[in-house]
């Protein structure tokens, strides 16, 4: 697989990175029947986040130190998903619960200054970041507004689904419920994204509530590829395009091998009247489509944040088309500033081509990027082919990505 790059070096797009506005700077772009309510919030919140007090917090919203840094690592471009607090959001929207009936109007409208931040923040680095707008479920009439709304102002980068976790009182993602905002996504071309964070009913703060969210978060962020197979959204609509952010690539390819058997089964299952498993899959095959793994193949990407070695062999089973990988800049999980030590973890002795695919040639085709600007400017600050080919030996002392994590093994999900 040949992508288009510069003669010595790599185009490199980060499909996982996030920033936000500071708090005060989406009074603006909040609606001014908000203002007051807005003023009162805001002067007793407390941000329950070090890093967003923290002196390096301006790389969420300073555009000249991000394109600064970015650069320095070797990035050229980026697909953004969200970090900082929105408006009348307890914590980072990405890990919020559902809003109650009552929030609703408020926490729509703190979503909707973001989005409307991030479309300004976009366009002062014109062709550089796709900007991931965030929907909530409650409503979906409103989402699909919105989402009309964020492809009108160039935000490139898709949505971000929310998750339904156990609890959240909202419909799970399999139901024609969400119909109208996969009609309207694949109707404008839009991806969905799904990041990792979201998807995870609420728990404690003890060590064992803390230890079990590590374990459990990624299974509940897959769900949404399931849901989405089997409550037959593809089928119902083709240009339906999913991207599945920060939640590992290596369990990929036993999820599907798993989800066809089951699909499989439950098909065959649906003919035969008398057995106990008939019921469980009447109907499906007509509702689905194509197996799972088809699915896949025809629909859906990965987001593979800061991807690790031993994920790397397993590329072809995942489709080397589908993998993008992420710094989660400026996360401290993330490569910066050690991105180049990074793709060389994971990528030495690797083909050129294929590395070109997965560290920015497939980015570039899912969110839009024009590659021959951003060829020009890889030829400038981009890691060499040369470099990148070398094995990585130790990890920079200071590195604390888990891409240079020893011992590291597969996802079981």
């Amino acid at each position: 697989m040949t992508e288009h790059a510069p003669a010595d070096r790599y185009t490199v797009v980060s499909a996982d990175c996030h920033a936000g506005a500071d708090l005060l700077d989406y009074r603006p772009y909040l609606e001014r029947a908000h203002h007051e309510a807005f003023d009162a919030w805001a002067a007793t919140y407390v941000n329950p986040y070090e890093d967003l007090l923290a002196d390096s917090a301006d790389r969420n919203w300073n555009s000249d130190r991000r394109l600064a840094e970015l650069e320095a690592d070797g990035i050229v471009a980026e697909v953004v998903f969200p970090n900082t607090i929105p408006p009348f959001f307890p914590s980072a929207a990405l890990m919020a619960p559902a809003p109650t009936p009552e929030e609703f109007a408020q926490r729509w409208a703190g979503l909707r200054a973001h989005n409307r931040w991030l479309a300004d923040f976009c366009a002062a680095a014109p062709g550089r970041r796709a900007g991931v707008a965030q929907i909530l479920l409650n409503d979906v009439e409103e989402a699909v507004r919105e989402v009309r709304w964020a492809k009108a102002a160039g935000l490139t980068g898709g949505i971000l689904l929310p998750g339904t976790p156990p609890g959240s009182g909202l419909p799970e993602l399999h139901s024609r419920t969400y119909d109208p905002l996969w009609a309207v996504c694949a109707e404008l071309d839009v991806p969905v994204n799904h990041h990792a964070g979201s998807a995870s009913p609420p728990l404690g703060d003890e060590p064992s509530d803390r230890a079990v969210f590590m374990v459990e978060t990624t299974w509940f962020s897959h769900r949404a590829l399931w849901h989405l197979i089997f409550g037959g959204a593809f089928h119902r609509h083709p240009g339906l395009r999913l991207v599945l952010t920060e939640q590992g690539s290596g369990w990929i390819p036993g999820v599907l091998e798993m989800l066809d058997y089951y699909h499989g089964r439950l098909v065959a299952a649906s003919t035969r009247a008398a057995t106990a498993e008939a019921k469980f899959g009447a109907g499906l095959g007509e509702l689905m489509g194509a197996r799972p793994s088809e699915v896949w193949r025809d629909h859906c990407f990965v987001g593979a944040s800061f991807m690790r070695p031993h994920e790397v062999p397993l590329r072809d089973r995942i489709g080397l088309e589908k993998i993008m990988w992420g710094s989660d800049y400026p996360h401290d999980e993330g490569t910066y500033p050690y991105t180049r030590e990074g793709l060389r973890a994971a990528y030495a002795g690797v083909e050129r081509g294929e590395v070109a695919a997965m560290v920015g040639g497939n980015a570039a085709r899912v969110y839009g990027f024009d590659l021959g600007l951003l060829d020009s400017i890889a030829g400038r600050v981009g890691p060499t082919v040369a470099e990148i080919e070398e094995p990585l030996g130790e990890a920079p002392e200071r590195a604390i990505s888990p891409v240079f994590a020893k011992g590291a093994s597969l996802r079981v999900w």
